[in-house]
């Protein structure tokens, strides 16, 4: 039996002990609990206890899940107690009050039934020789306990107080393990561990790290607790704006972020385009509806949600139906139908094949833009027109940066989205007009958007996110390529629409115009009816232009005055003859030039190209007694003055084969005049006509009536090649003129013109002025000129015979 000194009293703990078992928790001595007894060995033992006034052993199961442990299954280590007081409770288990007196081991077991007897051994701490190291150790750990007690709620002011009150080392390290919440396998460490200086250490050691957890613990609790109380408070002050909202009637369901999270999931789009626009969302819904940015955001993912990414109309790849389609609205325009059904037989075999980007060049009025418009209800695509007349700010193509007010994407995504389908037959109309200044170059911007090599992946600066354009058929139309940017003309197929000539606008009159112009004035083809003869002569005198716009505005003025007389109470059928048209639409405007054009000398008949198609172009010489002055008027450009002194230069030089007077320029000023003086004019292909004239006027002769001309002079005789020759000659055609003289080297030119016009005239062609005069001038024969064609042959016969050597 071994005595232990506590609180004065004596008590004995005999050899043998009845054990009881305990889990999930360690009991330290000196420690004070009550202990919940349910298990019939417990029960037993507490009664026998009571009975016999006895102290018991108290262990811990290494396993708190069995329900009966044996001997092995418990720690061998543990604590004497004696049994304070013992409570009935209702559900016959019991609560007994116990106090921890000292350690102790079992030594072994001697029963297990009907509860553990043990034999034991008494354990005494074994005191440090370091009292000043223990003492601060034990210090150090009620200052921590302090700390501790404010952060872990299963330390109460008692056991606070307990502890401030110990002095005792070895009892400060149970008692502060013992009241904290410390795995139990650590608990029975220290149980275990007599040696005072080092249980203080693993005390301190473990309590820190137990300390370490409640701080963090807080640390995140506070944290927790601060998001929570935001997001009420977010919740609650919405809750209340969205009330405030429903009772001013400007409260909108549908604005919910779930709405937009329900349309993204009805969305095709790229997997790229869903991750921004669930991003963007997912921002959205963390942002105050009144701020300035939630509409931004919200009115970016509605364009998102909105463009057509992967939305196709199907084509109609029907060749022969596509065909009649274009036929029925447009007459003529032979090389732009051939080309959209050369594309469309490519895309009947090759699925994948990438849209045209095409570009229609001519003048005003011939249907550049109604084609477009033809070609998408033909293939059964979407057709969208963006007019790019006076477009100078980069952004109208590209879009503004969302950092912007009010900013919004380019023109280019806004006509996708306005089409609803990936693949429209979109129209760049006027893209010759484009211009450049402060805020870019439009045209620039255009380089990607129509090149089939970088399309696929266009990038609007709004939506930075790249769209599919390849499947875009692009259409531009201009009426000249001059002012297109040469990289942006690389990029384009040009198709030239030449000018109308007389046949093929008296066809569009009858099949188009006319029907149309019947409808649109309330009148029907019973009532009103044109001649064909009446509609030549409002294409020959009432308009002179290259398409049929005016020709159109004509017959409009004829439907409004029938549209009258039938308002009036005229109950009749109006049909139009040559002799009726005067009575709609006045005296003639435009005179046939004919028979008026070459009545004295000094005047040629010379061809120009304007934008608005060709021109025929009078030059007009005259001499007045002078000092060799060359005067030059009709506002000329440099290039055709320069014209003008090589003419006369070249005259000036052979004026004994001309048969001119050789010192006329020291006695005459030359005066060479351009009508329609208010028109600028430049260019080197009026050179033959100003020779010419010069000539005329120096010698005395007439030029031929029925004789227009165009080429470019050199001082050395020679007619070079010039441009437009499809619309210089189209121009003589409708002036009535015949028969052209043309440079030689423009011969292959001829192939543009429409055979209807070409078997109605006679082409001259011609490489030096020497031929232009002898078919130019009439009863006139140049000196000599049977010598000068000898050797103008040999040259040719030589020349021939190089060629073939080569």
């Amino acid at each position: 039996m071994t005595k232990i000194n506590e609180n004065i009293n004596n008590i004995e703990i005999p050899d043998e002990l009845p054990v009881i078992t305990v889990r999930n928790t360690v009991f330290f001595p000196h420690q004070f609990i009550p202990l919940a007894i349910g298990r019939p060995k417990s029960l037993r033992l507490i009664e026998y206890a009571l009975r016999e006034d006895s102290l018991v052993g108290v262990l811990t199961q290494k396993d708190g899940t069995i329900d009966e442990p044996t001997g092995d299954e418990l720690y061998h280590i543990g604590t004497v107690a004696r049994v304070l007081k013992v409570i009935d409770l209702p559900d016959g288990s019991k609560s007994a009050f116990i106090q921890g007196i000292a350690r102790f081991r079992v030594k072994k077991f001697i029963q297990d039934d009907p509860f553990f007897m043990a034999e034991i051994e008494v354990l005494k701490d074994k005191e440090s020789e370091n009292d000043l190291k223990v003492a601060a150790l034990a210090t150090n750990l009620k200052n921590l306990f302090q700390r501790a007690s404010d952060l872990a709620p299963e330390i109460t002011t008692e056991h606070q107080a307990m502890i401030a009150n110990l002095h005792e080392p070895g009892t400060i390290a149970d008692l502060i393990t013992a009241f904290s919440n410390i795995q139990i396998e650590h608990k029975q460490e220290v149980l275990e561990i007599l040696d005072v200086e080092k249980r203080l250490e693993r005390v301190t050691y473990l309590f820190n790290q137990y300390l370490q957890t409640l701080e963090l613990g807080k640390k995140i609790q506070s944290e927790v607790q601060d998001e929570i109380n935001r997001g009420q408070r977010e919740m609650y002050l919405r809750q209340q704006l969205k009330a405030i909202q429903k009772e001013l009637g400007e409260y909108d369901e549908s604005s919910d972020v779930s709405e937009l999270k329900k349309r993204l999931e009805e969305t095709k789009m790229p997997d790229e385009v869903r991750k921004v626009a669930e991003k963007e969302i997912d921002r959205l819904s963390r942002m105050h509806p009144a701020s300035a940015e939630y509409t931004v955001s919200r009115t970016y993912i509605d364009w998102l949600l909105e463009i057509p990414w992967e939305i196709s109309t199907e084509d109609n790849l029907d060749i022969e139906a596509v065909s009649a389609k274009l036929e029925s609205d447009h007459y003529g325009l032979e090389k732009v139908k051939k080309r959209i059904l050369e594309y469309l037989a490519v895309r009947k075999l090759k699925n994948d094949m990438r849209g045209p980007i095409l570009c229609f060049v001519g003048p005003p009025g011939v249907g550049k833009t109604s084609l477009g418009r033809s070609i998408a209800e033909a293939l059964g695509r979407k057709f969208v027109r963006m007019s790019l007349g006076g477009v100078r700010d980069e952004a109208e193509i590209r879009g503004h940066r969302r950092t912007y007010i009010g900013a919004l994407p380019g023109r280019i995504i806004q006509g996708i989205k306005r089409a609803g389908s990936n693949n429209p037959v979109f129209m760049l109309d006027e893209i010759d007009k484009v211009g450049a200044d402060f805020r870019g170059d439009p045209s620039a911007a255009l380089l990607e958007v129509l090149d089939p090599e970088q399309n696929h992946s266009f990038s609007d600066h709004y939506l930075e996110v790249p769209f599919d354009l390849s499947k875009v058929m692009f259409i531009a139309t201009a009426n000249m390529q001059d002012t297109i940017i040469p990289a942006l003309r690389d990029r384009m197929e040009i198709i030239e629409i030449p000018s109308y000539i007389e046949h093929e606008k008296v066809e569009i009159a009858k099949r188009f115009l006319v029907p149309k112009q019947i409808k649109e004035h309330g009148l029907t083809e019973d009532v009103l009816t044109f001649s064909e003869n009446a509609l030549r002569l409002i294409i020959r005198s009432y308009t002179r232009e290259a398409g049929v716009r005016n020709l159109e505005r004509e017959i409009a003025s004829i439907c409004r005055g029938v549209a009258k007389k039938v308002a009036s109470g005229e109950n009749r059928k109006f049909h139009i003859e040559a002799d009726d048209v005067s009575e709609y639409l006045g005296p003639i405007k435009y005179f046939s030039e004919v028979a008026e054009r070459i009545d004295e000398p000094g005047i040629a008949t010379g061809l120009s190209w304007t934008p608005m198609g060709g021109d025929i172009l009078f030059i007009e010489a005259n001499k007045m007694p002078g000092s060799g002055k060359l005067v030059l008027t009709g506002h000329l450009g440099d290039v055709m003055k320069e014209s003008a002194q090589a003419a006369l230069s070249y005259i000036r030089a052979r004026t004994q084969e001309f048969g001119v007077e050789e010192d006329f320029y020291q006695k005459y000023d030359i005066h060479i005049h351009v009508p329609a003086g208010a028109i600028p004019k430049d260019g080197p292909s009026a050179g033959v006509t100003i020779f010419v004239a010069l000539l005329s006027l120096l010698v005395g002769k007439r030029v031929c009536n029925d004789l227009a001309m165009t080429g470019e002079i050199t001082l050395r005789g020679k007619v070079l090649p010039v441009g437009g020759i499809k619309e210089k000659v189209l121009a003589a055609h409708r002036a009535g003129i015949r028969r052209v003289i043309l440079p030689e080297k423009n011969q292959a030119d001829l192939t543009e013109i429409p055979e209807s016009v070409k078997s109605e005239m006679t082409f001259i062609f011609v490489k030096t002025m020497r031929e232009v005069v002898e078919h130019a001038l009439e009863d006139y024969k140049i000196s000599g000129s049977d010598e000068w064609k000898a050797k103008e042959k040999k040259a040719d016969v030589q020349e021939g015979v190089k060629e073939d050597a080569s």
